[in-house]
C-alpha cells in the first residue's frame, strides 16, 4: 500500500491551528482555559443570534440594523471558534471532524434509502 501523503490544510484548519497554538502561548492549557474556549463558543452562538435578530428588524427600536451577510460572518466565527476548541480534545482535529462528518453522512444516506 503507497504512503499517504499528508493532507494540506484548508485555510479554516490553519487557522485553528494556528489560533490555538497562539491561545495556548498566551493562556496557557488549563482546565480553565478549556472552560473558556467552550464559554467562547456559545458567546458567538450568542453574535449570531444577535445578527439574525437584526436581520428581520425583531427589536422594533433599533430596527434592521444587519444583513445576511452579517449572519454569514457570525456563523463563521461560530465554526472557527468551534475548531479551535476542538484542539483541546483530539490531537487531528482535522481527520476527527472529516470522520465524523462521513459518520453523519451514512445516517443520513441510511435514513434517505428507508424512506426513498
Amino acid at each position: 500500500m503507497p504512503a499517504r501523503e499528508p493532507l494540506t490544510p484548508s485555510p479554516l484548519w490553519a487557522a485553528a491551528r494556528r489560533s490555538a497554538a497562539w491561545l495556548d502561548e498566551a493562556n496557557g492549557n488549563s482546565d480553565h482555559e478549556t472552560a473558556m474556549r467552550l464559554m467562547k463558543l456559545a458567546e458567538e452562538a450568542g453574535e449570531v443570534m444577535q445578527a439574525y435578530i437584526g436581520t428581520v428588524g425583531q427589536n422594533p427600536r433599533k430596527g434592521v440594523t444587519h444583513g445576511p451577510e452579517d449572519v454569514a460572518a457570525e456563523l463563521c466565527d461560530v465554526i472557527l471558534t468551534a475548531a479551535v476548541a476542538l484542539h483541546r480534545f483530539t490531537d487531528d482535529p482535522e481527520r476527527f471532524l472529516a470522520r465524523h462528518a462521513s459518520r453523519v453522512m451514512g445516517r443520513i444516506d441510511a435514513l434517505t434509502q428507508e424512506t426513498g
